[in-house]
């Protein structure tokens, strides 16, 4: 199954949740794309004694899952996207959308 994720909270618990999900779907076969809009753009960079996103986006990338990020999102944070989080567009995130059999949003 073609599942698109939606991230849009740097909450501790749930970023992590969401990356933890994302990762088993991919370890379990399915084809996975993750976006991230508004203050989730920042997950890539969060660590937490308990909820280490940071760890999640690693794990997903290294099973080449992919990841999107506003780019608006970013910009109005200044930051810049990354090679595991690159700028994209609401037109990436709708052609996500399009794509996936599912979409489940964090």
């Amino acid at each position: 199954m073609k599942l698109g994720i939606i991230i849009e909270t740097k909450e501790y618990e749930k970023s992590w949740n969401a990356m933890r999900f994302a990762v088993t779907a991919k370890k379990t076969g399915h084809e996975v794309k993750v976006f991230l809009m508004g203050e989730a753009v920042e997950i890539e960079n969060m660590t937490h004694e308990k909820y280490d996103v940071a760890a999640q986006v690693q794990a997903f990338d290294e099973l080449d899952g992919e990841i999107l990020a506003c780019g608006t999102c970013l910009k109005s944070r200044h930051m810049e996207g990354s090679d595991v989080c690159p700028i994209s567009t609401m037109i990436d995130c709708v052609q996500m959308v399009e794509w996936a059999d599912k979409v489940v949003t964090f």
